[in-house]
C-alpha cells in the first residue's frame, strides 16, 4: 500500500518554503483551472471516532493530518440517519424539502426534479463519479446515473449484506468484485481520477463502512481486540481505520498526478456513531436529534487556497457543502430551487469574526412518520430539542456541551424564540409532502425493473423477515389467500411485460398459485420447483441486525399487458396447499420489445 503520508509532504514543504521566504499564503488566489472536488463520506462514523477528537484508542492518521494541513469544522452538523444526510448534501437543501424522510420503504428517495451537485458540476464541464453507497433511489429517475453521475459503482440501498467478494452495480449492470468493499470502491475512485486527470472532475466516495454488518479484515480486527475493545467496537474501529487508509490512497493518487493544489478534498461522516462508544461526552448517538447524533467530523483541504491549521468554530452543516463547493469553483448557484445552505468559502478563507449567527434545524422521522418531533434547532450558543413536539428542552451548548441541564424554565424567552423558529421551519419544509414516489415501469433507462420487497406495502399478515424491512429484506409469513403485497408503479410505455418472481420455497410448500394483477390485467402460475438454499456465508464479527444474503430462485409467472399511468401492481397467493407461500425478495418486470 502506498504511504498515506506522501500527499502531505509536498504541502508541508510548500508551507516551510513560504515561511522561509517571508511570504504569506494567498488564500484567495485564483486556481490554475477549475478545481477538482473529492468528497469522501463514511457511514456511521461518529465525531468521537477520530483520534484527534480525543479518542486515544483509534488510529486515523490521515483524517488527523487533514485537520492540520487543511481546516477542521469543530461544530459541523448533519442529519440523524444516512439517507436524509445524503439528500441534503447532494442538494444543499433540508432533506424534508427533497421528499427524503427515512431510510427505506421508498421514503429514502430524492424527488426526480431535485437538482444535485453532480448535475450542476456536469453542466459546468465536470466529469462526475460516485463510488459508494447511494441510498436516495435505486430506480430511474432517482438513480445516480439519472442524477448526472457519469459513473456509478456500488449499490443503491441503505446498507449492503456482505463486504467481502460481493456483487455490486456498475452503471446499471451487476458485477462481481474481489476483496474488501472499501478497498474495491477506492480502487474504482482512483482509476476514475487517473482517467480524468486532465479535466475537472467530481469524485464522490460515500463509503458504507463502518455501518453493519460488522465485517473487517483480520489485521484491523485483531489490532483493536488487542487494545481491549469488545467485538463490535473492534470491528467498527477497524473499518474506520481501513477507510482512513483508503482516504490516504486517494490523496496519494492526487499527489502522484500533481493534482493536490488543483483539488478540493472534503471528508465527513453522515451521522453519529452506530452504538454507545466514545463520542466526546455528547448526548445521543445515531438517530438522535441531540448533539451526539448529528455533530460529526468534517475536514476540508485545498493547498494554496485554504489556510492550514485554523479550525472553524462557527456552526455549519451538510446543506452548506453544495454552495461552498460551487463558490470555490466559481459556478453560479442554481436558481430553480431554494437553497438552505450557505457558501462557507468567505468564512474558510477569511476566518471572519463577523460571520452571522444562524439556525441549523434537525428532524428525525420515526419509521417514516413525519411529525413535528423528534427535532431540534441549534444556533451558536443554544440547542432547543423535542422528542414529541410538545415538550422542549433548552441547553446552553457553550457552557453545557454535554446537555446536562435543561434551562428552558430559566430562559423562557430564548426557548420560545427557538421553538417558534423551529415550528415555522417545519411547516415550510414539509408543505410539499413526501414520497414514496411511484416506481417507473417501461423507462428505457431501466429494463427490467426490480421491485424490491422493502419498496412494497404489505397487507394482511405478511411481514418482513428482518422485522423493519431494511434494505435487502424479504417478505415472509404468506399463510392466507387474503394476504397481498403491492407496489405503486407508473407505467411509462404500454405493452407486454414479462413478470418474474425472485423467491425461496421449500419442498413441502410447493404448489402455491401466485397471482399478479395491475389494472384489469391478471396472470397466475403455480410454483412447482423448490428453491430453499441456506444463507450465504457471512464473516460477521457479531450477530447482525440485518437479514442474511441468499441466492434467489427466479420463477416466471407470465406476461402482463400494462396500460400507461399510475397504478398498483399486486401479488397474491390464490392457493396455498402447504404451510405457507414463498418468501419473496422482489418482482422483476421487463418490457418486451
Amino acid at each position: 500500500m502506498a504511504d498515506r503520508r506522501n500527499f502531505l509532504k509536498p504541502l508541508s514543504s510548500l508551507l516551510a518554503l513560504s515561511a522561509l521566504s517571508g511570504q504569506i499564503m494567498n488564500c484567495s488566489s485564483k486556481p490554475k483551472r477549475q478545481p477538482n472536488v473529492v468528497l469522501v463520506m463514511t457511514d456511521d462514523q461518529g465525531y468521537g471516532d477520530v483520534r484527534s477528537h480525543g479518542n486515544e484508542l483509534i488510529d486515523t492518521p490521515v483524517q488527523d493530518q487533514l485537520a492540520v494541513e487543511g481546516t477542521r469544522f469543530n461544530l459541523f452538523y448533519v442529519s440523524p440517519v444516512c439517507a436524509p444526510t445524503r439528500a441534503s448534501l447532494l442538494t444543499g437543501r433540508y432533506h424534508l424539502r427533497t421528499g427524503t424522510v427515512w431510510v427505506t420503504h421508498g421514503l429514502e428517495n430524492i424527488r426526480a426534479d431535485e437538482t444535485t451537485i453532480a448535475e450542476i458540476l456536469k453542466q459546468a464541464g465536470y466529469t462526475t463519479g460516485c463510488f459508494g453507497k447511494w441510498p436516495n433511489g435505486s430506480h430511474h429517475p432517482h438513480h445516480p446515473n439519472t442524477k448526472k453521475f457519469n459513473e456509478f459503482f456500488s449499490f443503491c440501498a441503505g446498507h449492503w449484506n456482505n463486504y467481502f467478494d460481493t456483487g455490486l452495480e456498475k452503471n446499471g449492470r451487476k458485477v462481481k468484485t474481489t476483496g474488501f468493499i472499501t478497498n474495491v470502491l477506492t480502487d474504482a475512485a482512483i482509476e476514475f481520477i487517473g482517467r480524468n486527470q486532465h479535466q475537472p472532475f467530481f469524485c464522490y466516495v460515500p463509503y458504507n463502512a463502518p455501518h453493519g454488518p460488522f465485517q473487517v479484515p483480520d489485521k484491523y480486527f485483531d489490532k483493536y481486540k488487542q487494545r481491549g475493545l469488545n467485538d463490535k467496537d473492534a470491528a467498527v474501529y477497524g473499518m474506520v481505520e481501513n477507510a482512513d487508509e483508503n482516504l490516504g490512497r486517494i490523496l496519494n493518487k492526487l499527489d502522484e498526478l500533481g493534482l493536490q493544489e488543483d483539488t478540493i478534498v472534503i471528508c465527513l461522516t453522515d451521522n453519529g456513531p452506530n452504538g454507545q462508544r466514545y463520542n466526546a461526552n455528547m448526548r445521543g448517538v445515531k438517530a438522535s436529534v441531540h448533539e451526539g447524533g448529528i455533530r460529526v467530523p468534517c475536514f476540508m483541504c485545498w493547498p494554496g487556497h485554504i489556510q492550514p491549521g485554523i479550525p472553524i468554530e462557527s456552526i455549519a452543516a451538510h446543506i452548506d457543502l453544495l454552495p461552498t463547493i460551487l463558490g470555490f469553483c466559481e459556478i453560479p448557484l442554481p436558481n430553480n430551487r431554494q437553497l438552505d445552505g450557505l457558501n462557507l468559502a468567505p468564512l474558510i478563507q477569511q476566518h471572519s469574526a463577523n460571520w452571522p449567527d444562524r439556525y441549523i434545524f434537525t428532524h428525525q422521522s420515526r419509521q417514516g412518520e413525519v411529525n413535528i418531533g423528534p427535532g431540534s434547532v441549534r444556533n451558536q450558543k443554544y440547542r432547543l430539542a423535542t422528542e414529541n413536539g410538545t415538550e422542549w428542552e433548552l441547553f446552553d451548548m457553550e457552557n453545557d456541551p454535554s446537555q446536562q441541564y435543561n434551562i428552558a424554565n430559566d430562559r423562557p424567552e430564548t426557548a420560545t424564540k427557538l421553538q417558534q423558529a423551529y415550528e415555522e421551519w417545519f411547516a415550510e419544509v414539509t408543505k410539499d409532502g413526501f414520497g414514496p414516489f411511484p416506481i417507473q415501469i417501461g423507462n428505457p433507462a431501466e429494463n427490467p425493473v426490480e421491485l424490491l420487497a422493502p419498496e412494497a406495502k404489505l397487507h394482511g399478515n405478511l411481514k418482513f423477515n428482518g422485522g423493519m424491512g431494511w434494505a435487502n429484506d424479504r417478505i415472509t409469513n404468506w399463510k392466507s389467500i387474503e394476504d397481498a403485497v403491492s407496489w405503486d408503479i407508473d407505467v411509462i410505455q404500454p405493452g407486454e411485460y414479462e413478470v418474474t418472481l425472485l423467491y425461496t420455497c421449500s419442498e413441502k410448500n410447493l404448489g402455491a398459485q401466485m397471482e399478479v394483477a395491475a389494472g384489469e390485467a391478471q396472470i397466475q402460475a403455480n410454483i412447482m420447483k423448490a428453491h430453499d438454499p441456506k444463507p450465504i456465508f457471512s464473516p460477521d464479527r457479531i450477530p447482525r441486525g440485518e437479514v442474511y444474503e441468499k441466492v434467489w430462485g427466479a420463477f416466471d409467472i407470465g406476461r402482463l399487458e400494462l396500460k400507461v399511468g399510475r397504478q398498483q401492481l399486486i401479488v397474491r397467493a390464490a392457493k396455498i396447499p402447504g404451510e405457507a407461500g414463498p418468501d419473496v425478495k422482489a418482482i422483476l418486470v421487463e418490457k418486451l420489445k
